[in-house]
């Protein structure tokens, strides 16, 4: 385990609209307003076609490959994810969402495409005081925090 400490910043309260793809318009607006660190928390509808990655097609097989999963309708979503820059400085968000309807529930992370149906609202809660970043680690392919 690797950690680092970090206080408080400012809180935005977000308002996605129908057809805005969730990580772009987080990260667009992380960028926007300079916030290169956060936790973030997401709740709404995502629309039919929205593709989740649902994990590695083998567990520890190298390298990874990811599955992703199509929403074959409208669902409800809750998500939880973290927005740190990359090597670059860009601010990236890394969420995971869980979508359900009738009973069924899919869960996986929202970066290949997951987008919003009528209504999402997130709340961004800037960490400050903190250097963790995003960087590539190439034994797995995945931008990982480092302290």
């Amino acid at each position: 385990m690797k950690y680092s400490q970090a206080k408080w910043g400012r809180i935005f309260t977000v308002r996605l609209e129908d057809g805005d793809v969730v990580h772009t318009c987080l990260e667009e607006l992380a960028a926007e307003k300079g916030i290169q660190r956060a936790a973030v928390i997401l709740l709404g509808g995502v629309d039919k076609g929205s593709t989740l990655i649902v994990g590695p097609e083998k567990g520890r097989e190298r390298p990874v490959n990811p599955m992703e999963f199509v929403l074959d309708n409208v669902h409800e979503v809750a998500g939880v994810g973290t927005i740190f820059p990359n090597e670059a400085g860009r601010p990236v968000v890394h969420m995971h969402a869980a979508c359900g309807r009738e009973g069924a529930t899919v869960s996986g992370c929202i970066r290949a495409g997951v987008t919003t149906w009528q209504v999402g609202e997130a709340v961004i809660m800037e960490l400050t005081d903190n250097r963790a970043i995003r960087k590539k680690d190439p034994s797995i392919g995945f931008e990982l925090l480092d302290m």
